[in-house]
């Protein structure tokens, strides 16, 4: 049984649910939805409300533990930034970070769980950090994120870990909208690509962190172990929010800014054709 508050039902449901339908998935797509996590979401076991699909999806929230419904609704949350956010984003922004941050409290860390195996072999591989004229970023912005890289360090021996987090989420951000800049036909083409209510895809510069990831894994310029580790970062970075923070009790430690900076270095080294 998950931990899930009443209050932070509500949350979700504002984002998730269409008025009995969660989304925009289909019967078919929200049953393979789950079966990547072995659950029959259609069974007799999660009709207890009703066989709607938002019914069945409260039902899961009730019966399955806190990892499980946090790791479910981490990748709904990701899919919902993809493919549903709608033009009223300043006003459902609040709402989405709220929502990652209960997903935080159900998972006890912001890195996706399924990464968690991978985490030693990642942070003992090494990652050069490539000169800044290899990174896809205008001149003029160079000098701030070469200031950057070095502040990171600074903040990272310095005991600055919250610092470190919020560093390398924004560098992270500034180099992939580089990159979808210099390539605006493969970014603008992607299955991933965030449309406007138009059909048209999103002005680059509207795009959120997670629509950068996950666009750029789809066009290859990002491993599927970065993409992995930069939608953690990008978790980590939304306690850019004191209050996302305190509702969370979330404080960094050393190991934590130092997987964020290995993110960063691994993304930087892809981006730059070196890895």
């Amino acid at each position: 049984m998950s931990s899930l508050k009443p209050v932070e039902k509500r949350c979700l449901e504002e984002l998730l649910d269409r008025g009995g339908y969660v989304l925009d998935f289909t019967d078919a797509t929200f049953g393979e939805f789950f079966e990547s996590y072995n659950v029959d979401i259609h069974g007799s076991k999660y009709q207890t409300y009703g066989t709607s699909k938002m019914k069945k999806l409260r039902a899961f929230w009730q019966l399955e533990s806190d990892v499980l419904v946090g790791t479910v609704l981490s990748e709904m949350l990701d899919y919902y930034e993809q493919c549903c956010l709608s033009n009223d984003e300043v006003i459902i922004k609040p709402i989405l970070e709220k929502a990652r941050s209960i997903v935080v409290r159900l998972t006890s860390r912001p890195v996706i769980p399924q990464s968690f195996k991978m985490e030693d072999k990642f942070l003992s591989s090494e990652f050069i950090i490539p000169h800044i004229q290899k990174l896809p970023i205008e001149g003029q912005v160079a000098w701030v994120i070469q200031a950057r890289l070095k502040e990171v360090q600074v903040a990272l021996n310095a005991g600055a870990y919250l610092s470190v987090i919020f560093l390398c989420g924004s560098i992270l951000e500034a180099i992939l909208l580089g990159v979808a800049q210099k390539n605006p036909a493969n970014f603008n083409q992607a299955k991933t690509t965030p449309k406007a209510k138009d059909g048209s895809p999103k002005h680059f510069q509207n795009w959120t962190l997670a629509q950068l990831i996950n666009v750029a894994y789809e066009v290859g310029f990002l491993k599927p172990d970065i993409k992995t580790f930069s939608h953690g970062l990008r978790d980590f970075r939304n306690y850019i929010h004191p209050y996302e923070q305190m509702a969370s009790g979330f404080m960094p430690d050393e190991h934590t800014a130092r997987v964020c900076f290995q993110v960063l270095k691994a993304a930087l080294a892809s981006v730059a054709g070196e890895r």
